[in-house]
């Protein structure tokens, strides 16, 4: 297996993969995909295997430790050289779940950020994957202002030590 930047033959696989991997009221759509590869395609990561993306992690770099709904919908907030890395997304095949595959999707972001000299990561997730955000090194912030697709979110937190 390989884990590596996205490129644009990427593209239609992470679209059939954000859609298998999230309700349909919090999947990115097609287009918000295909622009926010346009604008940060360095905040694109994938998992192959066998020549298939079988899943991939993405989102924007920001200035704030935070993660509000209109980061999900507005591209023109992407800062490039933001102190903070986003993550929109994390996403594998169902049947290549409880794998280890997320976490090394998440890793290689950590790794990175760190490299590209961001203070952290942010993030947003369900309270039944607190935990498993907790066990890769990012805090609980509480309970997250976001109302993406109706659901109730968590805020995490991921601060690089210096």
């Amino acid at each position: 297996m390989q884990i590596r930047l996205a490129n644009e033959n990427d593209i239609e696989a992470m679209i059939q993969i954000e859609q298998i991997g999230f309700p349909p009221a919090e999947a990115a759509k097609e287009e918000d995909i295909r622009e926010r590869f346009r604008v940060f395609p360095e905040n694109f990561i994938v998992a192959e295997k066998d020549g298939k993306v079988i899943g991939f992690v993405n989102g924007c770099t920001t200035n704030q430790p935070e993660l509000p709904d209109e980061l999900y919908h507005d591209v023109s907030l992407h800062k490039p050289d933001g102190t903070y890395q986003t993550v929109f997304g994390l996403n594998v095949l169902p049947e290549y779940r409880r794998e280890g595959i997320a976490a090394l999707l998440v890793n290689e972001l950590i790794r990175l950020s760190k490299e590209r000299g961001r203070k952290g990561i942010v993030l947003t997730c369900k309270d039944h994957l607190v935990h498993y955000y907790e066990r890769l090194g990012f805090e609980h912030q509480g309970v997250s202002a976001s109302v993406h697709g109706g659901s109730k979110w968590n805020d995490m937190l991921l601060i690089f030590e210096k």
